[in-house]
């Protein structure tokens, strides 16, 4: 057997190495220089339990100056406390604990400085407190039912000196290669209590500062591909109130990370294929023994494990059915990862309990845990039962009711093929009072525990959403047109065969399609003056009123007969300009009529719906009225129906873990057109946008718009005529239309935190 190749020396390194220290680069100075250097040091180390929680006692030479700088790492699970100025007087680097969440504890001395690592069980918090020449670490006990503890590395300094401002930030961040290809992100915070978590996500290292804020120019991706390390990309980014730096590596490495002062920094370090491993970068996979060298040739498996045993320092029980001889060669190999390399090459199974396992064929241990469990489920309906109340604060009596007897609740869709089981075990039973919004359970009290851990997790405030939505309707209108009307007319009426009552003498008349002129002179009498009226006709003026046979003044009757040459004038006109000539003898009339329009108009309109409503539930919000229609049946009876022309908001938001919200919308702008009635009914110009966005908190988007352009121009005029320059005015009508029309739709969701205001 080749002896392990663990010294005090290599003992000291590799516990440097795994906890990302940089004190490995200097050079271990001689005992006495040590000494001399150092002007403290660690005179003896007690552990004890107390309350539940571990405590570590450290009586020094004197007292500590200044509280130590420490950091944790969570995977694997350590405390780390670095002692300036302090020598390592115990005699020993390595003190087994195996007491709580406590295995071991590294005391490693390089320089004047002294290096303390707790190694735990899993992850936890700790105190600290010093004491006169005392310094005491107290680490929390877990308490029953705590969830496993995801590997995040959690860095936060010990210094009482508070930060000069009251927002945490990051100052810089930068990225530069190491000696060894290894790639450094390198981040200067401005308070260096702050709480940073680190994790593997896939082949990303993820760094969350905790409510910190960071620049615009900081918040960037960075492409360090050029660099040769295996980091190829570095991104900043704001997650909430949180500030999350992500590295992405490739090919095989490994990461350290460690905090000075308030520089914080991750190393990225790239590993070697080598010949020697079994496993390339065995930290990733999951291993954290000690690495060892073991050479054995035909051994008896049994003696191995015993080998095992003297390695790690655990009680390891052996079952009977376990035999055979083993062959293996493995180099500075994980002892974790060697154990089970021996135990599935051998079809063995281990389980630990405490600081004692157990090795036996992996059926032989399926068998026992199969007689365990079968034990444990009569016991179970042995066990007396008992009645318990729950209030429920935010969910329904009724609702939860039916979860428990393995129903499916109103408004919960299962996966195909699902089905729920009930969580009352088959003697238990539950009622609910819907009045209190109370659970009556009656059940053993392992399930009672359950219900009432399941009820504190679901049984909770819901957050909600206020969604502003604001809708705006521009439109901006121009028209310009130009007519003309030319008419010719006979003044002679009864040689043009007018119809002119009264008596044979001569009379004089101007009359037009649409005019009527009333007049009647005798024979000799002259023309009276013309005027245009009101309504923009040619009459005469002081219309005489006399009696007689032979009708020498006196009201004569209606004439007419005048035609219109050219008819191109507008409706509408804002303007008129006209003009009448006639020959010397006043026989023929000619007659002018120019008209001009020109508009122009702009409007706004501004709706702004909002609701406020629960998180992942409906919210719907109208406001217009329902027009009726004639509705015809299959049978031919009609009936009156109603059809909604509203502004409505309907809406469903749910909010992200990184405090955004996704909104499924659907808003509705309609109107009633009474332009366009049918005898059915009104029509109604609808407008409608419905979508799924995700949305900041407190942010704007626009989810829609629609822009609509007329342009139009139209020319009537007279062939020939209406081609002649300037005079062909008269001849044609021009009619210019520019119509714009615009739609945008804006949401803005704001979550309402539980003192019902806007964060």
């Amino acid at each position: 057997m080749k002896p392990r190749n663990l010294g005090l020396v290599a003992q000291c390194l590799a516990a440097l190495a795994l906890c990302g220290s940089t004190y490995a680069q200097q050079a271990v100075a001689p005992a006495g220089a040590t000494e001399a250097m150092a002007a403290n040091s660690i005179e003896s180390l007690v552990v004890a339990q107390q309350a539940g929680s571990t405590i570590v006692k450290l009586d020094l030479k004197q007292a500590l100056d200044k509280a130590p700088s420490s950091f944790s790492v969570a995977n694997p699970a350590r405390i780390v406390f670095d002692f300036a100025g302090t020598a390592n007087a115990l005699g020993r680097s390595v003190q087994q604990v195996d007491d709580g969440d406590l295995r071991s504890i590294n005391i490693v001395q390089v320089g004047d400085r002294t290096r303390l690592v707790l190694n735990l069980k899993r992850p936890g918090t700790y105190q600290t407190q010093q004491d006169g020449s005392s310094f005491l670490i107290t680490l929390a006990g877990a308490s029953a039912g705590t969830a496993t503890v995801p590997a995040v590395q959690h860095f936060a300094g010990v210094s009482e000196a508070k930060p000069t401002t009251d927002t945490r930030s990051v100052r810089d961040l930068k990225f530069r290669r190491g000696k060894g290809g290894e790639g450094l992100v390198t981040m200067e915070l401005s308070d260096p209590n702050t709480t940073i978590d680190v994790r593997l996500q896939g082949p990303n290292v993820i760094i969350d500062l905790q409510k910190t804020q960071v620049s615009e120019e900081l918040r960037r991706r960075m492409d360090v591909m050029d660099f040769a390390t295996p980091v190829s990309s570095v991104v900043t980014s704001r997650q909430g109130e949180n500030v999350r730096v992500s590295i992405a590596a490739h090919g095989l490495w490994e990461h350290t990370a460690y905090q000075s002062d308030n520089q914080f920094v991750v190393e990225v370090k790239p590993l070697k294929e080598d010949p020697s491993k079994l496993f390339q970068g065995s930290q990733r996979q999951g291993y954290q023994g000690e690495k060892v060298s073991l050479n054995f040739q035909n051994i008896p498996l049994r003696e191995l494990l015993h080998v095992f045993a003297d390695i790690t320092n655990f009680n390891i029980v052996v079952s009977d059915s376990v035999a055979g001889n083993v062959s293996l060669r493995l180099n500075e190999v994980p002892w974790d990862q060697a154990l089970e390399i021996v135990l599935k090459q051998k079809g063995l199974a281990m389980r630990k309990s405490g600081n004692v396992i157990w090795i036996a064929p992996g059926d032989e241990l399926a068998a026992r845990e199969k007689i365990d469990m079968d034990a444990r489920q009569a016991m179970a309906d042995y066990e007396p039962v008992r009645t318990e109340a729950f209030q429920l604060n935010y969910q329904k009596a009724d609702v939860f009711t039916t979860a428990l007897l393995g129903g499916t609740p109103k408004g919960v869709t299962l996966p195909p093929g699902a089905k729920n089981k009930p969580l009352l075990s088959e003697r238990g039973s539950v009622l609910a009072d819907t009045r209190t919004n109370k659970l009556f359970i009656t059940d053993t009290p392992s399930k009672l525990a359950e219900i009432r851990a399941l009820i504190a997790e679901i049984d909770v405030a819901v957050r909600q959403v206020l969604i502003e939505a604001r809708i705006v309707e521009a439109d901006n209108t121009f028209s310009k047109a130009l007519g003309a009307r030319i008419g010719i007319g006979d003044a002679q009426g009864l040689t043009t065969g007018h119809r002119v009552a009264g008596t044979n003498s001569p009379r004089w008349g101007i009359a037009g399609s649409s005019e009527y002129v009333n007049y009647h002179v005798p024979e000799y009498s002259p023309l009276p003056p013309m005027t245009w009226n009101n309504n923009g006709k040619l009459t005469y003026d002081n219309a005489g009123t006399s009696s007689g046979s032979n009708g020498t003044t006196g009201l004569a009757g209606n004439v007419s007969g005048r035609s219109n040459a050219v008819d191109l004038a507008l409706g509408n006109a804002a303007g008129q300009f006209a003009l009448a000539l006639f020959n010397s003898s006043k026989t023929q009339l000619l007659t002018l009529e120019l008209s001009a329009l020109e508009a122009d108009g702009r409007g706004k309109t501004v709706s702004s719906p909002r609701v406020l409503t629960a998180d992942q539930v409906e919210a719907v919000i109208e406001d217009g009225q329902e027009v009726p229609y004639w509705s015809a049946s299959s049978s031919g009876a009609t009936t009156v129906a109603y059809r909604k022309a509203v502004l409505s908001l309907n809406v469903r938001p749910q909010i992200t873990p990184d405090g955004k919200v996704l909104m499924h919308l659907q808003v509705n702008k309609d109107n009633v057109n009474t332009s366009l009635s049918t005898s059915y009914g009104l029509a109604i110009d609808t407008k409608n946008v419905k979508t799924d966005v995700l949305v900041e908190n407190g942010g704007t988007v626009v989810i829609g718009g629609i822009y609509i352009q007329e342009e139009r121009k139209t020319v009537t005029k007279v062939p020939l005529l209406g081609d002649i320059p300037v005079l062909g005015h008269m001849f044609k009508k021009n009619e210019t239309t520019d119509n714009r029309r615009e739609l945008l739709v804006f949401i803005t969701p704001k979550i309402v935190n539980d003192a019902l205001s806007l964060r």
